[in-house]
């Protein structure tokens, strides 16, 4: 009898249900690769326009100076006159806003549509003589934050721009993995932080542009995914319907804001009249009563303003149907001066007061999150720290594209080779996928994309299966 061949060992269970750490690593490589390679243009875009947004307030100083400032006097033009004057000179317009300005030295501007244009005129309050007038259309920065929302072209590129947004956290998770430094038992390595706190200047160009991309990344990671954090609410899909969740999950509105019962037989929202803070948007709008014909003039509604302690920069928006109301909205540099109010047209009777006072944990956190997104809650210190966040999103996407042309193959994406790794094994990558998918929908929706496109296509033609290394 010759020997019998001992039988096979069977696999290490411990080992088969854990995956190869080297697979992991390729997996989580392949996804920030991939993440980095198709948002990283959009993200240099944000980071670009959100640079510049942040100093609005200086730039449209400069730019309209001799739009905002008038020589103070001791007489002023009552507001129903200079409202006067612009439908004098406007016959034909609608007269939608009212802003007395914040100071003494600043002009009054009351906005109208006329033959469908949006534009602001610019009167004197000492004078009641017309400054200027400026379009919609043609102020600068809007068309920079039509661009940082939305790419300028509507709904699509706020889709754009939110997928980015969201895929952005991807890339920031997942590059965290592939930063966190894996060779701590290796006894040369052991106590250095060079290559994980700060780059290693003498270890050849490779290691250079490696650490150059991972290392700034690191620390600009926190003030990153904060950024995106406080901007996804202003998102069309996500932040719609965080603040419909927000509203709906939330105390609601506290019955103190009310003057009497809270309207509800009606859905016109406060964002349908008015240009109001985040968490007042879903403030359901009451009717004023209609008790007399004549509404209230301008100054009537400017000195409720004053004695409920409103911020100076307040706007009033204009009723324009015979149960509308005078809806007052003060959207200054800091959350905690935000004011949102509904006044009777007729009567001048309070509806709704709605202050940050009012809000709800999530309410509050998104104000405040809203201001400092902007740079303006704590001035020029806020917008500095801002622009350097946006100066380091600018450097690691560039550098990280830079290190991908350095490193890949002349005839070849560069992709990390795709590991085979069974999918019991990638439990918690999964897991970790799904509740990203959940959380934020249109990842969801772009990763089924990508299965099915993988499955379909790309599995299929060996050309498009070694060009991605798949």
């Amino acid at each position: 009898m010759g020997n019998k061949k001992p039988p096979a060992a069977k696999p290490n269970e411990s080992q088969s249900s854990n995956p190869n750490p080297a697979a992991w690593y390729k997996t989580v490589w392949r996804w920030h690769f991939y993440a980095g390679i198709i948002f990283a243009p959009f993200l240099i875009i944000l980071a670009i326009t959100g640079s510049v947004y942040l100093f609005k307030p200086q730039i449209e100083q400069a730019l309209y100076r001799d739009y905002y400032t008038v020589t103070p006097q001791v007489e002023r033009v009552t507001p129903s006159k200079l409202v006067g004057q612009v439908k004098a000179l406007y016959p034909d317009a609608t007269i939608t806003k009212y802003r007395p300005g914040e100071s003494d030295s600043r002009s009054t501007e009351i906005s109208l549509t006329s033959e469908g244009e949006s534009m602001t005129v610019f009167m004197d309050p000492y004078t009641g003589e017309k400054i200027g007038e400026l379009k919609d259309k043609d102020r600068i920065m809007d068309k920079i934050e039509e661009f940082h929302g939305e790419l300028m072209v509507g709904t699509v590129g706020d889709r754009i721009v939110e997928l980015a947004a969201c895929w952005a956290i991807v890339l920031i998770l997942t590059g965290v993995y592939l930063w966190f430094p894996k060779n701590k038992n290796k006894s040369k390595n052991k106590g250095s932080l060079a290559g994980i706190l700060y780059p290693r200047l003498g270890k050849g160009k490779q290691i250079l542009r490696r650490d150059l991309h991972a290392v700034p990344a690191f620390w600009i990671a926190a003030g990153m995914l904060f950024l995106i954090m406080t901007g996804l609410p202003w998102s069309g899909l996500w932040g719609s319907n965080f603040q419909t969740v927000a509203t709906n999950t939330g105390a609601g509105y506290p019955p103190s804001i009310w003057s009497g019962s809270a309207p509800s037989s009606h859905v016109v929202q406060t964002k349908e009249v008015a240009e109001v803070p985040w968490a007042a948007e879903n403030l359901e709008v009451p009717n004023s009563t209609i008790s007399d014909f004549t509404p209230l003039p301008i100054e009537d509604v400017m000195y409720v303003a004053r004695s409920e302690g409103i911020h100076p920069s307040y706007t009033i928006s204009i009723p324009q149907q015979a149960d509308g109301v005078y809806t007052l909205s003060a959207y200054p540099p800091k959350a905690q001066d935000e004011a949102t109010m509904h006044i009777d047209q007729y009567s001048g009777a309070v509806l709704a007061d709605y202050r940050y006072d009012h809000y709800g944990v999530v309410g509050k956190a998104v104000a405040l999150g809203i201001t400092l997104h902007k740079g303006t809650q704590f001035g020029i210190v806020n917008q500095i720290f801002s622009l350097l966040i946006c100066i380091g999103i600018i450097f690691i996407a560039v550098s990280g594209l830079y290190l991908w042309w350095k490193r890949k193959p002349e005839h070849g994406l560069g992709a990390p080779k795709a590991p085979e790794v069974k999918a019991k094994n990638m439990r918690v990558f999964l897991l970790l996928l799904i509740a990203l998918g959940i959380l934020f929908p249109l990842v969801g929706l772009s990763l089924i994309i990508v299965w099915i496109i993988d499955y379909v296509i790309v599995r299929r033609v060996p050309a498009i299966k070694t060009f991605l290394n798949a």
